[in-house]
């Protein structure tokens, strides 16, 4: 049964459909009247399922770790002595490397991904495009194993004779550069762990900034080139300004991803508890390479608790760095309203 109006008046396209749905009969109006609901106790039961499962994350940490927070409290922080036999413990090289390690490869990883992304959008032919991006994104699957082992066994000893060496000779006697590259030139420690990482997380802030970058609206683009702007103002004012958030996102992830390897960085870092120096060279360890090396082994007490207390420490350091996300991405709105 239809709707009717009168010949003389004028019913708009939304009023005549809402005077047709209410003419059609309720069985018609909705074929299944718990579809709504069940679809409601799903959403909202995942939603709930996931901070479940991160409330018992954090609660099985801080039950595990409780021995040693007992006996140590924050000092574990800041105390570098690691030593089993004395059951005497501290996070600070582990933290110390986990952090270094993440530095280094943002400092290679976000100007190499930006260049790449940049490459793909703006200035590669098209028969070049489609087979560079997926050659980039295929990088991505490449085990963490396979990276450590090529980094071990290939890597190591390029970066030994060729960049630890020179470096070393050339920054020798300077005052704060000479320590930085101090050490024996083995190929193995926080600069190698620092570099693979970094091109093990190029492919995801790569592929995250290339399809952000393609989101941008082509007239914008087509109109800054229309008043003569070259491919760089583009970019820094056009593309990098509408796009910011999601480049922001991608850095994040790659951060996140860099914190959280472990086998990779196991193979190369050296696996050594204490902190001598400052020098880049020098074998450290992360967080992550002592919990793979020693938790299988960790004897029940201070040693196993002391593991635990480093995941609940890499735990927190994830969620500082979200948290300096999200801050940093209200800050950009807020400027965004600023901008005259």
């Amino acid at each position: 049964m239809s709707a009717t109006f009168p010949a003389n008046s004028y019913i708009g396209p939304q009023a005549k459909i809402r005077a047709e749905m209410k003419n059609r009969p309720p069985a018609a109006r909705r074929a299944s009247p718990w579809a709504d609901l069940l679809f409601s106790v799903l959403a909202h039961g995942a939603a709930w399922l996931t901070l479940a499962l991160l409330a018992g994350i954090i609660v099985s940490l801080l039950i595990g770790a409780a021995p040693a927070i007992k006996e140590y409290g924050l000092s574990f922080l800041w105390t570098s002595e690691w030593d089993p036999v004395q059951n005497r413990y501290g996070g600070l090289v582990m933290i110390y490397g986990t952090l270094m390690t993440s530095f280094i490869a943002l400092l290679i990883a976000v100007p190499v991904s930006f260049g790449i992304a940049l490459f793909l959008t703006e200035l590669s032919p098209l028969w070049l495009k489609r087979p560079l991006g997926t050659a980039i994104e295929l990088l991505a699957a490449v085990p963490s194993i396979v990276y450590g082992m090529w980094g071990l066994l290939v890597f190591s000893p390029i970066l030994s004779q060729y960049v630890q060496q020179p470096l070393q000779s050339v920054f020798k006697g300077v005052p704060f550069l000479g320590q930085l590259f101090s050490g024996a030139p083995v190929g193995i420690g926080l600069l190698s762990a620092g570099i693979i990482l970094a091109i093990m997380i190029i492919p995801f802030i790569a592929s995250v900034m290339r399809d952000v970058f393609e989101v941008t609206p082509p007239m914008l683009k087509e109109s800054a080139y229309a008043l003569g702007s070259t491919t760089w103002e583009v970019v820094s004012k056009v593309v990098l300004p509408y796009t910011k958030t999601g480049v922001v996102g991608g850095i994040m992830l790659g951060l996140g991803r860099a914190l959280a390897e472990t086998m990779a960085v196991t193979f190369v870092i050296g696996n050594f508890n204490q902190l001598n120096s400052l020098s880049l060279f020098e074998a450290a360890n992360s967080i992550t390479s002592a919990l793979a090396n020693e938790f299988g082994e960790a004897a029940p007490g201070l040693h196993q608790a002391s593991l635990i207390y480093l995941g609940l420490v890499l735990f927190f350091i994830t969620l500082v760095v979200l948290a300096i996300s999200k801050l940093l991405l209200e800050q950009l709105k807020k400027r965004e309203g600023s901008v005259a």
